[in-house]
């Protein structure tokens, strides 16, 4: 087990209460302002001393209060993100990144910095002072910097929350290289469903202090009833896909998943890329008959697997497409209407909208 978490800790009015386990390269954790993840990161890192708690990382006891077993934060082998960089205004790139060696004596050193410098691609840096890189520049030297001090875990407090929309799909690339080549687990705090859509393994989310789910991504945020009301629009399945070929005449590429080929707007990746495919449950309308006449490029056939509790108006029906999950929300109205029920043959149509591009992620390097 990657990461083993049970605390509880007082913190004025706040009582957090907070149990999971992870095996994910990146694990993230998902909620409101309030709502605790913050604070676990921090017990984990050593930078609050819960009142009572058992972590483990990597099969190595952080903290058992049960046992007086409390390792010093500086000997956790801990690397920590802020959401701002943190860099040394005085000192270049190089030098910044060089300073995380100083947290791990020299005989246990293992990572390059040559490896480093290119996981983040940030070489062309080198000689710069911070004053003069973008924020998502920053980020990706703050980085570098605790993978160079060889932490068994790196922690991310929200690392993406400062950036606009140009900055995150910078270092979006970055962060998949760094899930699945970097070789260390990954813990990432965050309140936006996109980003943990596109990038996170395993999600535990939080509410008021208490774990309400925990699982795999794909598992866990199918389920909206998970999500607060602002997340709930974003949430729905996640499939893997591949690039089977480009439509050149139309500038699309066409995706194969389990579940049927999708068409989208033409990407820059080889054929054999693998993918990440965020469909949005708001995203999908149900049909069912094939549908004729219509402008939806995508129509995935399969079978209601579930129909979950209805909220308000609306319901949640889980489908089996090809093996690949997929959710719809649609209208208690359309539910009756329709005559919805597990086992029905029926057909997802996906708007085109569900496409864009945080929708889409890299899962590994492309099959040549």
């Amino acid at each position: 087990m990657i990461l083993d978490v049970s605390i509880e800790h007082e913190q004025g009015a706040f009582a957090l209460q907070a149990s999971f386990q992870s095996n994910g390269k990146l694990t993230a954790l998902f909620g409101p302002s309030g709502s605790g993840k913050t604070t676990i990161v921090n017990a984990v890192s050593g930078l609050v001393q819960p009142d009572h708690a058992r972590i483990v990382v990597q099969d190595r006891v952080l903290v058992d209060t049960t046992k007086n077993i409390v390792v010093p934060k500086h000997r956790r082998r801990i690397g920590y993100v802020f959401q701002e960089g943190r860099l040394f205004p005085h000192l270049n790139v190089r030098h910044n990144l060089l300073f995380g060696r100083w947290f791990t004596q020299k005989g246990e050193r293992t990572a390059s910095f040559d490896h480093v410098v290119d996981l983040l691609g940030i070489g062309h840096l080198l000689d710069r002072r911070p004053s003069t890189l973008s924020g998502g520049e920053k980020q990706r030297v703050a980085i570098g910097r605790a993978l160079l001090a060889d932490p068994q875990l790196l922690l991310m407090d929200e690392p993406l929350a400062s950036l606009d929309e140009a900055r995150k799909a910078e270092i979006y690339p970055y962060l998949e290289r760094l899930r699945d080549e970097g070789g260390i687990p990954i813990v990432l705090v965050s309140h936006s469903v996109a980003e943990i859509a596109r990038l996170a393994t395993s999600v535990v989310v939080l509410s008021e202090g208490r774990v309400i789910a925990s699982g795999s991504a794909a598992e866990v945020l199918r389920h909206t009833s998970f999500f607060a009301l602002e997340g709930r629009a974003e949430v729905g399945a996640l499939i893997e896909a591949q690039v089977s070929r480009h439509d050149e005449a139309y500038d699309l590429t066409v995706l194969q998943a389990r579940a049927g080929t999708l068409s989208i707007p033409r990407l820059p990746h080889p054929i054999g890329t693998s993918l990440r495919v965020r469909l949005r449950a708001r995203d999908i309308i149900l049909s069912l008959k094939a549908p004729e006449g219509l402008s939806a490029l995508n129509v995935l056939p399969g079978f209601i697997s579930s129909i979950d509790e209805a909220e308000g108006s609306s319901v949640d029906v889980q489908l089996d497409c090809g093996g690949d999950p997929v959710v719809a929300r649609v209208t208690r109205k359309s539910v009756e209407e329709l005559g919805l029920k597990p086992g029905l043959a029926v057909h997802a149509i996906i708007k085109s909208i569900a496409f864009d591009p945080e929708a889409l992620g890299v899962t590994g390097r492309e099959n040549m």
